[in-house]
């Protein structure tokens, strides 16, 4: 089952922990990493304690579009070193997506 709200993650997330139950957060789309690796930072700092029985989904493409793109080292969600989501995108992608007036909007309708 996927879910996308941080709400229902929290609880899933505080659940597991209760019930030992291996969880696997949703991040498959685009920011999601970016966003949900928060999620797994919450869980082993303030929830769980553990990595054990702990995985996050990792989606390996479109993280050149975020200001702070999430950082994967031996398997592991890094920690983020700015404040915030992680999920702001860079003003090009930004400009360049921007319907309908943005270049990649353009040269799709040539």
């Amino acid at each position: 089952m996927r879910v996308l709200g941080v709400n229902e993650n929290l609880a899933i997330l505080l659940m597991a922990a209760k019930f030992d139950v291996m969880v696997c957060p949703h991040a498959g789309g685009v920011g999601l990493c970016e966003y949900v690796q928060h999620l797994s930072m919450w869980d082993y700092l303030a929830c769980s304690g553990t990595m054990e029985n702990r995985m996050i989904e990792f989606v390996d493409h479109l993280h050149e579009h975020f200001v702070e793109p999430c950082r994967i080292e031996q398997g592991h969600y890094m920690m983020p070193t700015a404040p915030g989501y992680s999920i702001e995108m860079v003003e090009e992608t930004l400009q360049d997506y921007r319907f309908p007036e943005g270049k990649v909007w353009r040269e799709a309708s040539c």
